[in-house]
This record gives structure tokens, C-alpha cells and sequence, in this order.
């Protein structure tokens, strides 16, 4: 009895064992992104999307899960031999993503390994037709390359190449050596090259900065030595109008003093023997003159008093020669008024518009800004001289002083015009 009984608990935990096994094998949880790939009796049957998955017990097989997900993988470094015969290796990473996982799984073998060594392949094809330098900066070139060649070969197996990188190009260290000289080289040849570009334009600009100078120099020269000459030419021309007006002057003066004496002799009446005694008088200053050694009275001077008594005088009832002035006949001279207005312009004090334009000029081109020049720093003209250095002249202000009213002489900023003087014999 207890032997059926014990084969009885044996029968029924071989179909519970059974029963939860069928259940196990008849339902699958497939994760999100991915998929299962069944198979029935060795064949494939269908792809069994994300979610809860029902089988056919001990008929039905999950044969592999794809992951639906963008995978990225890097690939060892590989070999490959430039145009220029130099060996250089290569790391390159390639994103992809499975679309068909039936094709995947039925198409290629491994198709991880069939993208490498496709890659592999179209690396060493690609790089083979390019130099050294031309691997180094072509990658983009490369990397599009490398895209449509594993497009086209993984089409058929399922699978999108989404991009291929180049990670690194490393070539040999003695070429890596040779690079860094070469390129140290070329720095310190472009530094050579930049630094004698500024050599050179730093002596030119320091040439024109002297040009411009010397040019400015000439010109200040030429300026001074014009407004010299003026100025001399001016002051000699002022000289001769002042000394004519002086002369004028004088000789208008010792007139008025001739007629003067003239006037008190005729008034005094002199007699003849004041005349003779004011003759007698002069002789002595007559013979005070240098070139006089000797000097002779006439024998007959007794004569020439008398006669110059007559002539001068008339005899009185006592029968002495008497001063008698003759009748003043003539009419009274009129003032010397003819010539007035031909020398009214010599006596004028009234500066003149040409030569006060010509100071106001000079002014201006003394306190005109230089234009700065790219060139050393010296000064290109001396600086102004202070105030004092042009002290007023007599009815002219200074340079800064006070200025004429408008309509003076016509030009704004300049010395307004002295008031004409009366001529002194007015």
C-alpha cells in the first residue's frame, strides 16, 4: 500500500514538474527595443515583438533576442599602408542599428564581425590611394567613404550604418618625429618671416615719419625765411615813410621859424648901426671853421659897411642912416593847403590791410596743428613763444590783446585802426 501510495505522489509531481515546465516554455517576456526571433522545429516561424509572447510547448524556440536599440562599437586598431608606403594605424568606431532582425540572424554568420571586416577592408582601400598627409586631413572624407561602402554591404543583412568615425590616425613615432621638427621648423621659419615683415615696416614707417619731418622742416624754413624778408621788406618801406613824413615835418617847422624871425626883424626896425654891429659879430664864428687857416678883411670894409647902411637904411634930418623897412606889398601867404592831401596819407598811423592779413596769416599757420605721423616721437616745430615774446608796439595790441571792432580793416580778430592825428601845423 505504501508503494502505490509513493508512486502515486511520484506520477502526480512529475505532471506538476511537466505542467509548470510546458507553462515556462509556452510564455515569454520580451523587454522594450527588443525582439524574439522563434523558431518551429528548426524553422523560422516569426519575430515576437516587445511584450508578453505565447509558444508552443517543446515545438516553439526563442532562437536569439535582437536588441532594436543604435549600437556603437570600436573596432581594434588597424593596419594601413599609405601611397607613400607608410604604415599607419587606424581606430574607428561605427554606429549601426538593426532594422531586420531576421536578416541579421539568417543573412551573415556574426554580422558584428561583417561590419569590421568590411570596414577593415574599405579602410585599407580608401587609405591606400592617399599620402600621409592627405590621411590626416581627409578625414571627413574618409569617414563618407567608409558610410556608403557599409551601407551597401550590410543592406542585405538587416542593418543601417548610421555614421563612422575615424578616432585616431597614429603614424610611426619616427614620422611623428619628423612631423613635430618639420612643423617646429615651419613655426620658427613663419616667426623669421613675421618678424622681418615688422623689421621692414617699422623702417619705413620710421623713413616716412623722417620725410615728413624734414618736409615739415623746409616748409617752416621756407615760411620764416618768406615772412622775414616781408617783414624787412615792410619795416625798411615804414622807415622811408616815417623819415619822408619826418622830413616834411622838419622842413614845415624850420619854415614857420624862418618866417617867425623874418616877422620880428620887420617889427623890431633895426637901425643900420645894430645891423653892423650883428654883422661884426658873425665874423668870428665865420672864421671858427676847421678848413680855415687864414682868414683876410677886406681893405675896403669901411666901404661895404657903408654901402650895406645905405642899402638897408635911408639918412634922417641929422643925416644918419636909419633902418627903413620897405613896404610890405605882398599879400599874405596863404596856408600851405595844396599839398595837404598829398602828404595826409604820409602822416596816416592807420595800419595797413595787406601787411595786417599778412601778420593774421603768419598767426594762423603758427597755431595750426601738425597732423600726427606714424614716426618716432620728435618735435616737427618748435613751440609757440610766450606771450611776452611780442610785446605791443605803439597802437597795436598784442597778439592776444584786445581786438578791432568789426569793419576796421575788415577781417575779424585783428587790431582795429588807430584814430588819424591832426598833422601838428593844423
Amino acid at each position: 500500500m505504501l508503494e502505490l501510495n509513493s508512486i502515486a505522489l511520484l506520477v502526480v509531481g512529475l505532471i506538476a514538474l511537466l505542467v509548470i515546465v510546458t507553462i515556462v516554455k509556452s510564455v515569454q517576456i520580451i523587454p522594450q527595443a527588443s525582439v524574439a526571433i522563434v523558431e518551429r522545429l528548426g524553422r523560422y516561424k516569426s519575430t515576437k515583438e516587445a511584450g508578453l509572447a505565447f509558444l508552443v510547448p517543446f515545438v516553439d524556440k526563442v532562437r536569439q533576442r535582437v536588441d532594436l536599440r543604435e549600437q556603437v562599437v570600436t573596432f581594434p586598431p588597424q593596419s594601413v599602408i599609405t601611397q607613400d608606403n607608410l604604415t599607419v594605424h587606424v581606430d574607428t568606431v561605427v554606429y549601426y542599428k538593426v532594422i531586420d532582425p531576421k536578416s541579421a540572424l539568417y543573412g551573415v554568420e556574426s554580422y558584428i564581425l561583417g561590419v569590421q571586416n568590411v570596414t577593415t577592408t574599405t579602410l585599407r582601400n580608401v587609405v591606400g590611394g592617399m599620402s600621409l598627409e592627405g590621411t590626416l586631413t581627409s578625414r571627413g572624407q574618409i569617414n563618407s567613404v567608409l558610410r556608403g561602402e557599409l551601407d551597401e554591404a550590410t543592406g542585405r543583412w538587416g542593418i543601417r550604418i548610421n555614421r563612422v568615425e575615424i578616432k585616431s590616425i597614429d603614424p610611426p613615432p619616427s614620422i611623428q618625429d619628423s612631423m613635430e621638427r618639420q612643423m617646429k621648423a615651419d613655426r620658427e621659419k613663419r616667426a623669421m618671416i613675421l618678424t622681418a615683415e615688422g623689421q621692414r615696416e617699422a623702417a619705413i614707417k620710421a623713413a616716412e615719419g623722417q620725410k615728413q619731418a624734414q618736409i615739415l622742416y623746409a616748409e617752416g624754413a621756407k615760411q620764416a625765411a618768406i615772412l622775414t624778408a616781408e617783414a624787412e621788406r615792410q619795416s625798411q618801406i615804414l622807415r622811408a615813410q616815417g623819415d619822408r613824413a619826418a622830413q616834411y615835418l622838419q622842413a614845415q617847422g624850420q619854415a614857420k621859424a624862418i618866417e617867425k624871425v623874418f616877422a620880428a626883424i620887420k617889427a623890431g626896425k633895426p637901425t643900420p648901426e645894430l645891423l653892423a654891429y650883428q654883422y661884426l659879430q658873425t665874423l668870428p664864428q665865420m672864421a671858427q671853421g676847421e678848413a680855415n687857416k687864414v682868414w683876410l678883411v677886406p681893405s675896403d670894409f669901411g666901404k661895404a659897411l657903408e654901402g650895406f647902411t645905405r642899402m638897408l637904411g635911408a639918412p634922417g634930418e641929422d643925416g644918419v642912416f636909419r633902418y627903413q623897412p620897405s613896404p610890405d606889398d605882398t599879400p599874405a601867404r596863404p596856408r600851405d593847403t595844396d599839398d595837404a592831401e598829398d602828404v595826409s596819407s604820409w602822416l596816416e598811423t592807420v595800419r595797413d590791410p595787406e601787411i595786417a592779413r599778412a601778420v593774421a596769416e603768419a598767426e594762423a599757420e603758427a597755431r595750426r596743428d601738425i597732423p600726427p605721423v606714424s614716426a618716432p616721437h620728435f618735435p616737427l616745430v618748435p613751440p609757440p613763444p610766450p606771450q611776452d615774446a611780442y610785446p605791443p608796439q605803439d597802437g597795436y595790441p598784442a597778439p592776444d590783446g584786445p581786438r578791432g571792432p568789426a569793419g576796421g580793416n575788415g577781417a575779424p580778430g585783428l587790431p582795429g585802426p588807430r584814430t588819424q592825428q591832426e598833422p601838428p601845423w593844423n
